[in-house]
């Protein structure tokens, strides 16, 4: 039928630091879809990993409280029945759209799922999602391509443990002070602290190896935060760029999500070429991770010399009404309720060139 709507699986919540950034998220979500196109089932997983499915809605929650699906009936077994009805011929989703944050959320762990359920799905697949979770493996990525970014040091538990001394030595070295420290694997700068002495240093990299196994430490510079939204597959668009004027020393998660104090510019003011070659950076850095769907690279313009470096990219930026994904390509010119459309058209149209390919000899 021409005007069947379309069932979409909302997941959020997840096993993460950043479960109630994700409530958020879907929260917002919720209230933006077009109930005359479409209708959520919604799956919450809980903080210690089960899964709970919710009714089919055909309007939004009114709170997001309501989206904590703790007592839904059918547990675990009945949000995986749901997920994998394709494969034994009792579909009842047409996509399905994470908005988890953080550990099995955007790491590639939730996407290599949905490929095994052979279900489309909103967002970057396994390859990207799991290189942009990874900042080292990232960083790695950058450099292939080209692109300019800090000067850092990466290295695991067991690394820290046996030659910590030689690291820090290191650090002191290549680095020097101030320099930030970061768990590898986590986002929403959870478990993020600047270091301005050794004991700051040691201090810092217990506490992200609290949160990950692995740590980035990377130089401080003094520079302008520069973020960028991209969209789409194979031929990705960038919005206007936007920029962050950070309420501390750094845009860290009580800046992005607490306090409301950070400013964002949208659009930066920045000379239209260098906006430009900051547009041209972020679809390089889109490809460079083999990204499809969605991203949000985000840069540092260094105050000295205006020097544009990399910092990282988010497979899965937050989508809160204060988010800056949604808000930079409003003022590109694609609305809340154009974005979510285009997002999962964008997972449709994968999902149809991927089921055209073969997978054994004939």
């Amino acid at each position: 039928m021409a005007n069947q709507k379309l069932t979409v699986g909302l997941v959020y919540g997840g096993k993460s630091g950043e479960h109630e950034v994700s409530l958020q998220t879907a929260y917002a979500v919720m209230n933006a879809f077009n109930y005359e196109k479409y209708e959520i089932i919604p799956f919450y997983i809980t903080k210690a990993g089960d899964w709970r499915r919710g009714t089919l809605l055909s309007a939004p929650l009114t709170t997001v409280d309501q989206l904590k699906l703790e007592h839904a009936e059918g547990g675990t077994k009945a949000a995986l029945d749901t997920l994998f009805g394709k494969l034994y011929g009792e579909q009842t989703l047409d996509v399905l759209f994470p908005l988890l944050h953080g550990t099995f959320g955007e790491d590639g762990t939730i996407q290599g799922l949905f490929e095994m359920a052979d279900m489309p799905y909103v967002g970057a697949g396994v390859l990207a999602s799991a290189a942009g979770m990874d900042k080292g493996v990232m960083k790695k990525l950058f450099e292939h391509a080209g692109l300019p970014q800090v000067k850092y040091c990466y290295f695991n538990s067991t690394q820290w443990a046996q030659t910590g001394h030689d690291l820090v030595r290191n650090i002191e070295t290549e680095l020097g002070y101030p320099c930030f420290v970061k768990p590898a694997n986590l986002g929403s700068s959870v478990g993020i602290s600047k270091a301005s002495n050794r004991e700051e240093l040691e201090k810092a990299v217990d506490l992200a190896l609290q949160f990950d196994l692995k740590v980035i430490v990377e130089e401080y510079v003094d520079a302008r935060e520069i973020e960028v939204s991209v969209l789409g597959n194979d031929e990705p668009i960038a919005s206007v760029p936007g920029e962050i004027v950070s309420s501390s020393d750094y845009y860290d998660y009580a800046a992005k999500y607490t306090d409301g104090q950070s400013e964002m510019l949208i659009p930066a003011p920045l000379d239209e070429e260098v906006a430009d070659r900051i547009r041209e950076a972020a679809l390089q850095a889109f490809r460079a991770l083999e990204g499809c769907g969605i991203s949000r690279a985000d840069f540092f313009v260094r105050r000295s010399d205006g020097h544009i470096l990399i910092n990282e990219v988010n497979t899965m930026p937050g989508f809160t009404p204060f988010s800056m994904y949604p808000l930079l390509w409003r003022e590109t010119g694609v609305s809340y309720v154009s974005l979510l459309d285009r997002m999962i058209a964008l997972a449709l149209e994968r999902y149809e060139r991927r089921s055209a390919l073969h997978y054994e000899n004939s």
